[in-house]
């Protein structure tokens, strides 16, 4: 019998309820908690050693590569001599969910990216799937850039040498080959210089950039050299609906902005320099991309761009009469798409990272090399998996899959910017979105419209990625939450 005069014994362990399955599947990483944990991993932290000119070359270095090499020839004939005006609509596109993303990286300065948005503003079920649909973005892209290196590398062998790679060693299973051999080279190149530490990814990175911007520039001052004004007389031959068509071809042009905001935990002063390094990377990419268009349709009449292989370098072949530019240009696009791979690679270790972190992946992903301050492990595993997809896999359509996750993820962060104003208003950001929630809304909007756009095997592919994901949640991460069983001493107090 229980004894009535005895004071109750309260044991909170013991008594409190279990949250049903909605709530955990709800339930939300404090702000406070997220940036606290900022850096920590197994066995090490990383190393904050990130200015504001090694965010923005991470953010342009992501961004600036294939697209503008290969993509403008797939565009023009979409839309004439009005492909200028559909890179602007397509960079202020991007420009929406970049201005969410940049308050939400100077509000929640970490590692996730928009995985750990979403963590702190619609819970962990959105936030896994926001997460998955990271790792279908960087891990494949990772995988589709490098076969496209693999095709540069071969035109620069054919013209410093005159010879070109078999296509048993330079193309996958499929597509006429056995194994791409450049695509695995180009990864675990961009694997050596990641194992070494941010810093030195960095410098390596800042060096192809600056390299890139610089053979754009010379594509700019020469090929002006053949700019005729005629070329232009008819500015819109296909209309509105074509330089629409065009605009949503040249939007996966800005993908990689967001990968500054996957350095959060690695910048001296995360909140005031991922703003400013996401939208500086921005303006410098956009006004890139509009002159070098601009340039290109002056020099070659527009019905000439038959498909993407009227290329920056055979522009530059045709204006001055020689190979030698051409050639030149082979190399820069070599050393532009290697930056692509090693900027995209980070962020997909990052993400990895700060999910294993809060006990969603495996821990070997968020495990720290104490003298490198990078996690070595993860790198390796990563690395190993796109090099390995890249040079044993035809991608094919399954390209198109890295569009839709990164559409999707875009999406989540125009939501997450006006979720966090009204739940968290008092917060201090260094950034904020003007005119919200309106600019997110229509970040958000622009998002769907073009996910609506992507082929039908592509939403086949990406709903089978996510069936694949959410069996891996329920049966693995969901049971390892942190915020299952929450470890209260490893969070240290944030201290600004």
């Amino acid at each position: 019998m229980l004894d009535q005069g005895a004071p109750p014994h309260h044991d909170a362990t013991a008594t409190a309820p279990s949250p049903g399955l909605a709530a955990r599947l709800v339930r939300r990483k404090p702000v406070e908690r997220l940036v606290a944990e900022g850096g920590q991993g197994e066995g090490g932290s990383l190393r904050r050693s990130l200015g504001l000119w090694q965010l923005t070359m991470i953010s342009i270095g992501a961004t600036l590569g294939t697209g503008i090499f290969v993509v403008l020839g797939e565009a023009v004939p979409k839309a004439g001599p009005a492909v200028t005006l559909s890179f602007v609509i397509a960079g202020l596109t991007a420009l929406f969910s970049a201005l969410s993303y940049a308050e939400l990286a100077g509000t929640i300065p970490v590692a996730g990216s928009s995985y750990s948005y979403a963590y702190a503003t619609m819970g962990e079920l959105v936030a896994w799937i926001c997460g998955w649909c990271l790792v279908l973005e960087y891990g494949v892209s990772v995988a589709a850039v490098a076969v496209g290196w693999g095709e540069y590398l071969n035109e620069l062998l054919d013209g410093t040498i005159g010879v070109t790679l078999p296509a048993v060693l330079s193309a996958p299973p499929g597509d006429g080959g056995i194994f791409n051999l450049p695509a695995l080279i180009v990864v675990l190149l961009a694997m050596t210089f990641l194992l070494g530490g941010a810093r030195e990814s960095a410098r390596a990175n800042t060096i192809m950039v600056v390299v890139k911007i610089a053979a754009l520039v010379l594509f700019c001052a020469i090929g002006v050299q053949g700019f005729r004004s005629g070329n232009y007389e008819h500015f819109m031959p296909l209309g509105m609906a074509g330089v629409s068509a065009a605009g949503a071809t040249l939007f996966f042009s800005y993908i990689g902005f967001d990968a500054a905001s996957t350095a959060g935990e690695e910048a001296k002063n995360a909140q005031r320099d991922l703003p400013r390094a996401i939208m500086l990377s921005l303006i410098i990419v956009t006004v890139l991309y509009v002159l070098v268009a601009a340039v290109a349709v002056g020099a070659k009449p527009w019905r000439n761009f038959t498909d993407s292989e009227a290329s920056l370098a055979q522009i530059m072949t045709d204006v001055t009469g020689q190979s030698f530019w051409g050639t030149l240009l082979a190399f820069c696009a070599v050393v532009a798409i290697a930056s692509v791979v090693l900027t995209v690679l980070y962020g997909q270790t990052r993400v990895l990272f700060a999910m294993s972190r809060d006990g969603l992946v495996p821990k070997v992903f968020s495990k720290v090399h104490p003298k490198t301050g990078a996690p070595r492990a993860n790198t390796l595993i990563v690395s190993l998996f796109c090099g390995v997809l890249a040079a044993a896999i035809p991608l094919g359509q399954l390209a198109d899959a890295t569009s839709i996750g990164t559409l999707f993820a875009f999406a989540l962060v125009n939501v997450a910017v006006v979720v966090l104003r009204r739940t968290r208003p008092e917060m201090p950001r260094t950034f904020r979105v003007p005119l919200s929630p309106v600019l997110p809304a229509l970040g958000f909007g622009f998002c769907v419209w073009m996910m609506g756009s992507l082929s039908t095997v592509t939403w086949v592919v990406f709903g089978v990625w996510m069936a694949v994901g959410l069996v891996f949640y329920f049966v693995y991460g969901h049971r390892r939450s942190r915020l299952a069983t929450p470890d209260t001493s490893q969070v240290r107090t944030h201290q600004k």
